[in-house]
């Protein structure tokens, strides 16, 4: 008999062998379990609480919307423009009478400007090399000459094909305006560039209305 049998007992609980029985191991999914149910329980706590925070910090903006709902926030709808009663009307540019001058030291350049303003419904008169006064004088991409009135007419429509040319009035009374050719041209604007500030001139762009989001 085994130093290990307990007194009195044999047969089938005879225990045989020097070493004890070994004993099984508490089951470890458990405590798995357990601690992560603990890490679930931890981490909604510490978010209810952030929470609660960012209530008292903030004012408790959600109490604020009624019902739980939030505002119908919509883009901001824009006010057509209305022309004003006593706005002018700009001329055609059929109705723009033009003398074209070459200021610059490139040959041709008076005609090929001319030529292509003809294309776009300008009526010119002439074109030529510019006066003594002018030539070789003017360093922008050209200027634009006419009587004091043509500066809220006829100037501002025939801008539209240069952009950047200088306005200016001088003592004449016909309805002639000049484009003098300066040294820094390069060409007229593009047809599609220069009939859109045509538009923008006659129609401004609409003025947004305030958004009460």
């Amino acid at each position: 008999m085994s130093m290990l049998t307990p007194p009195g007992m044999g047969g089938k609980y005879r225990i045989t062998g020097n070493a004890y029985p070994r004993m099984r191991r508490p089951h470890r999914r458990r405590r798995i379990a357990l601690l992560a149910v603990a890490a679930v329980v931890a981490l909604s706590l510490a978010g209810w609480g952030t929470m609660q925070l960012i209530d008292v910090f903030t004012g408790g903006e959600k109490k604020a919307v009624a019902g739980g709902k939030r505002p119908d926030c919509k883009p901001a709808a824009t006010t057509p423009a209305v022309p004003a009663k006593n706005a002018k009307k700009l001329p055609e540019p059929s109705a723009v009478k033009v003398v074209v001058y070459n200021a610059t030291g490139r040959s041709g350049l008076a005609k090929q400007v001319a030529s292509e303003l003809a294309k776009r419904g300008f009526k010119i008169v002439r074109f030529e090399n510019a006066p003594k006064e002018y030539d070789k004088k003017v360093k922008g991409a050209g200027l634009l000459i006419g009587a004091p009135k043509s500066l809220e007419a006829q100037l501002p429509v025939l801008g539209t094909q240069l952009k950047g040319a200088e306005k200016k009035a001088d003592s004449r009374g016909g309805e002639e305006v000049d484009l003098v050719i300066g040294n820094a041209f390069k060409s007229l604007e593009t047809k599609k560039d220069a009939d859109q500030a045509l538009v923008a001139l006659t129609r401004p762009a609409p003025a947004p209305s305030g958004s009460k989001c």
